[in-house]
């Protein structure tokens, strides 16, 4: 019989606004009536006297501002949670009537969503307030880019937030996890093609207030991790990088790199391959490139000053030429650090970086190893188009007759 009245109830106040002609309302009603009535008490002798208050149907509105968010509702009696139920904003939450409630019974409600403060707020069943709105507040922090660079046998995850980022760091059995405190990921920062020889897969997931990403390796455990911090003064960023080494310091990646570059030649970087750098260059945004390959104290420093010093090598005359015809020897120190301070600008430098990385990489990473040197925050579908659009400028000049 209570099961009915439980269900009557429900459906009462769901086809309210029907019945009074007013618009409807898409309003979830959720029930949080617990199976067992509160212990009886002298002071329901005197029920009667307000019939209205103590015997009529119970319920609250609950809404929130933005709408939208998950709500938990809790039903509290001496302390004990009796009832559970989930809905989303806005909710109405059918009750016990008063008299069958206790003097102390409650309805605990916490609202979430994602980007926003939890908020929390509990309501006596005893009192008269039919209606709760939560105003949910932004969390001070957003994850407004993330990037995966992978070169020779290391990779490094960077993040990029508004403000400073209080941030763990966790080894767990398929790799690691960075946890963001109070912090909400930005709607266009995609993580799922953040994958390298390194890194099979990131992802990302709001916990409660936290932003947990998770990095499965390839070979979880064959890497320490490092953690720097820096700040992208251009745009005003917060930069927090987790840098996965290699246990034996990467000694044989060096190898393998000082053997690549060894190996380049200037049909590599002069010629259609020279028409590949151009429509490549011209593809991306200039300050991103700049930004992408300037040094910054990361790992790839070291292999982008090596490429600029192999391109004058094999470069006609010994110099590099940036697009604005300014040469610069890269035999001398002082000169390769002039070129390196202006690494987009650079005729060839994109060309020699493909060779680089052909020569380094299985043809299925190549791609992408590329991607996150140059271009580590464009799209990975999108940075593959534009690939191959150069590519493809680059065979056409091939078979144009001498």
């Amino acid at each position: 019989m209570m099961f009915v009245a439980r269900i009557l109830a429900a459906v009462a106040l769901a086809t309210a606004p029907f019945l009074a002609g007013a618009p409807a309302l898409a309003v979830e009603t959720v029930v949080l009536i617990p199976d067992d009535r509160a212990d009886w008490r002298p002071a329901n002798l005197f029920a009667f006297l307000r019939p209205g208050h103590n015997f009529s149907e119970r319920s609250i509105l609950v809404e929130t501002s933005p709408p939208g968010a998950t709500l938990d509702l809790f039903y509290i009696r001496s302390n004990f949670q009796k009832r559970y139920e989930q809905a989303e904003a806005p909710a109405r939450v059918v009750l016990p009537t008063r008299v069958q409630a206790g003097p102390r019974d409650a309805v605990m409600i916490r609202a979430f969503l994602e980007g926003y403060r939890q908020r929390e707020i509990s309501v006596r069943i005893s009192s008269k307030q039919d209606r709760v709105k939560l105003s949910l507040d932004a969390l001070p922090n957003m994850l407004v880019a993330a990037s995966h660079t992978y070169f020779g046998g290391r990779g490094s995850l960077a993040f990029f937030t508004k403000e400073p980022l209080q941030v763990r760091v966790q080894e767990v059995a398929k790799g690691f996890r960075v946890i963001l405190a109070e912090t909400a990921k930005g709607p266009d920062v995609d993580l799922s093609g953040l994958t390298s020889p390194v890194a099979t897969k990131v992802e990302a997931l709001q916990l409660g207030e936290d932003l947990l990403v998770s990095a499965d390796a390839t070979n979880p455990g064959g890497f320490d991790l490092r953690s720097r911090q820096s700040r992208d003064e251009v745009r005003g960023l917060h930069k927090y990088s987790v840098e996965m080494i290699p246990k034996d310091g990467g000694t044989e990646a060096v190898q393998r790199a000082r053997g690549a570059l060894a190996a380049i030649v200037p049909g590599d970087v002069v010629g259609c391959a020279g028409v590949f750098d151009a429509e490549l260059r011209q593809s991306l945004d200039p300050s991103e490139l700049s930004r992408a390959l300037a040094p910054s104290g990361g790992f790839t420093d070291p292999y982008l000053r090596a490429a600029m010093k192999r391109l004058g090598e094999v470069s006609p005359g010994g110099v590099v030429t940036t697009l604005d015809g300014t040469t610069y020897r890269t035999s001398s120190p002082i000169e390769l650090t002039a070129a390196m301070s202006q690494p987009g600008e650079v005729k060839g430098y994109l060309a020699i970086l493909r060779s680089f990385v052909s020569r380094l990489e299985p043809e299925d990473h190549r791609v992408e190893t590329l991607r996150g040197v140059l271009a580590p925050e464009v799209p990975a579908t999108e940075f593959r188009e534009r690939f191959g659009s150069a590519e493809q400028a680059e065979r056409a000049c091939s078979q144009v007759p001498a």
